[in-house]
């Protein structure tokens, strides 16, 4: 039941024509303080249009409203606080949760149209880092969240595999690599080559002369350099693949940078066509002044074409084949100037689902207040911090539960759900400290702590026998349960919100409150104890563990029933 448009149509029965519904809608809100009220409706604009006070205008609409949803209305300066009938929306939520279980709060709103999501992108030959963790997981989660909202969804992994870091890398090898080295440990020894090669190139300069000549000969198609990139790309995809597994993230495609190599002369010869290059410093460029933006560089004076021009031929491939709806790109924020110049260009060419391109930008993960370079080595490799933190979710169970029966697993989950989890619950564009010691923590602002409450919710509901089968008499006395019912009803919003607004973090901080208020509840009444609401109580514990397990699903954590 949709509750806000029952207030509102409740609303509308008394001030039409005066102010249309979807207005209504929209100006209704929550109090912040849950004693006045469920919902409140501001009489501001209306008192430009009746030439009244809005206290007198509150004080008219509390006393005529009428509806079986409202148990009383009161006017409170300009606004109309109503307190909705408790026992009636008790009972539909929780027969709604648990007639419909996992399909609590989905949506049909984005009709089945195709949504893709460019996400993850690593380097090859590049470790994965902790930098790359944050652009898969709130592409994963915005994937999930979209998928509940009724849209299909394709996940590309946009791999870094062409540029002249790869010039770079093949004339390390060439110089110092070893064949058996990188078969061992294939990114940890590329990284170090890598490396070496940046340090070196600071006392020979003939080095970065090197590396280009070798990156204009994988261009040619020369068969060495070919073979050396093939395998260099081949040996990361098969580390990377580990992390994916790990966490239990898939893609729809792996095009990378190098697909689109014969697709970007379609491009310019486009641009050309429609008089949009212009010639600058002997550079190709599509000049954006009436936007405000710097000219775009489509291709450099020896002819090379550049992101740009390769993103143009992506997008451009992505409609074509996927026909998409919105295409998002869940790219750092330091590329807001690339992704404004590129819907830009496409509106230049008349296209006009450039409006449909987003950029979801988000902030850089920090290592002592500075951003990670693998450049000079200073990076945090992800594997790492999977494992350690897997390791000591293990040293937790060890510790609080050792009779658990599949405490690999639950490690597992609660160890990636750890990492996970401290990065979703941030708002993206906040740019995230790397700790260790915060991401671990089993309570607070947690992954752990809410698969713990999931995982506490389903331990009663195994002592007290819960058959959820046959009709439930819903009764509860007080309202210890309310604010969980509450919590509950505003499920489908909170995806909703967080769907059109590409914030993962709405549903991270919906689980922390959804958590709290059911460990308060848990505190205050003793859900197990034999009388004529135990059904009810349980009936409540089972929503929050259908809803919680839910939520971590969307942003891509496992909920163990156990722990």
């Amino acid at each position: 039941m949709n509750y806000v448009g029952s207030f509102a149509d409740a609303l509308y029965e008394i001030l039409q024509p005066e102010i249309d519904k979807a207005t209504i809608e929209q100006l209704i809100e929550k109090p912040k303080i849950a004693d006045f009220g469920d919902y409140a409706f501001p009489c501001f604009q209306l008192a430009k249009i009746r030439k009244q006070a809005p206290p007198l205008i509150a004080k008219q609409i509390s006393d005529s409203i009428t509806s079986p949803l409202i148990q009383k209305a009161e006017a409170v300066g300009g606004y109309v606080n109503v307190f909705l009938n408790k026992q009636m929306v008790t009972q539909h939520v929780l027969e709604a949760v648990l007639s419909q279980k996992q399909n609590y709060g989905s949506l049909s709103i984005g009709e089945n149209k195709v949504v893709t999501i460019d996400m993850s992108s690593p380097n090859i030959a590049k470790p994965f880092s902790m930098g790359h963790l944050r652009s898969t997981v709130i592409g994963n989660a915005l994937a999930l969240i979209f998928q509940k909202c009724g849209y299909q969804t394709v996940k590309i992994n946009h791999l870094g595999d062409w540029g002249t870091q790869f010039g770079k890398l093949i004339t390390a090898y060439k110089k110092w690599g070893n064949e058996e080295s990188v078969k061992k440990e294939p990114i940890k020894e590329l990284l170090s080559l890598y490396v070496k090669f940046h340090d070196e190139a600071e006392k020979d300069h003939t080095l970065e002369e090197d590396g280009r000549a070798w990156f204009k000969k994988l261009e040619d198609g020369h068969d060495e350099a070919l073979s050396l990139w093939r395998w260099f790309r081949d040996e990361s995809l098969k580390e990377f693949s580990k992390i994916y597994e790990l966490l239990k993230v898939d893609f729809d495609s792996y095009n990378g940078e190098a697909f689109y190599n014969d697709k970007m002369g379609m491009v310019v010869e486009m641009l050309e066509e429609n008089g949009l290059l212009v010639e600058s410093d002997q550079a190709q460029v599509v000049p954006l002044e009436e936007q405000n933006l710097p000219p775009c560089l489509i291709k450099k004076s020896d002819g090379a074409t550049l992101y740009a021009t390769r993103d143009l031929a992506a997008a451009f491939y992505r409609k074509n084949n996927y026909q998409f709806d919105q295409a998002l790109y869940v790219v750092g924020n330091e590329q807001s100037l690339h992704f404004n110049q590129l819907k830009a260009v496409l509106a230049k060419m008349d296209f006009e689902w450039s409006d449909t391109l987003h950029h979801i930008p988000f902030g850089m993960m920090l290592k002592d207040g500075k951003k990670m370079s693998t450049r000079k080595g200073k990076v945090i490799l992800l594997e790492e911090v999977l494992t350690e933190s897997i390791s000591l979710a293990m040293k937790n169970i060890e510790a609080k539960n050792p009779s658990l029966t599949n405490k690999e697993e639950v490690s597992k989950q609660v160890g990636v759900g750890a990492v996970i989890f401290h990065d979703l619950k941030n708002f993206r564009m906040n740019d995230i400290e790397f700790s260790l010691e915060d991401m671990l923590r089993f309570e607070g602002e947690t992954g752990p702590y809410i698969q713990y409450t999931n995982a506490r919710a389903n331990s009663l509901l195994r002592k007290g026998n819960w058959n959820e089968t046959g009709t439930i008499s819903i009764h509860f006395e007080g309202k210890a349960h309310w604010e969980i019912i509450s919590l509950l009803r505003d499920f489908s919003e909170v995806i909703s919100n967080s769907m059109k607004k590409f914030d993962p973090s709405q549903i991270a901080k919906y689980a922390i409150d959804l958590s709290r208020a059911f460990n308060q509840y848990y505190g205050e009444v003793r859900i197990l104890e034999e009388n004529e609401e135990l059904q009810a109580r349980l009936a409540l514990v089972s929503a929050v563990t259908i809803v919680l397990q839910e939520s971590l699903r969307l942003l891509g954590l496992d909920a163990p029933n156990e722990m």
